[in-house]
């Protein structure tokens, strides 16, 4: 009884071809290059009407804090605590945003989990 499948000869079902493998190296390489540059960039975001300004880089290390004096009121910690907290988030916020967006256009818009 004669089985079925790969009976000598190529086999080309569902392999990978050369182009595939050239355009993921080369998508590889557009990934590093891109974390790289996103890793060098800073982002920064502003509370309180500007008071208090957070700085983050692109690897989500928080880089720099800018308070204004006036917004130093030993009255009030609490605010000033709040402010800080915001002004971080945010700029980590829009790190991670434009994070996403390079991502997305380096994929084409597809989902690799990342």
């Amino acid at each position: 009884m004669a089985k079925k499948g790969f009976q000598g000869g190529s086999y080309s079902g569902g392999g990978v071809n050369k182009n595939t493998i050239k355009q993921a190296q080369k998508m590889q390489a557009d990934l590093l290059k891109m974390q790289t540059e996103m890793e060098e960039q800073t982002y920064s975001a502003s509370s309180g009407g500007g008071v208090v300004t957070a700085v983050v880089n692109g690897k989500s290390e928080f880089t720099e804090l800018i308070i204004d004096p006036d917004a130093v009121d030993p009255d009030d910690v609490e605010m000033l605590q709040d402010l800080i907290i915001a002004a971080i988030n945010e700029a980590l916020r829009k790190a991670n945003a434009h994070a996403s967006e390079a991502m997305s256009k380096l994929t084409g818009g597809l989902n690799l989990g990342f």
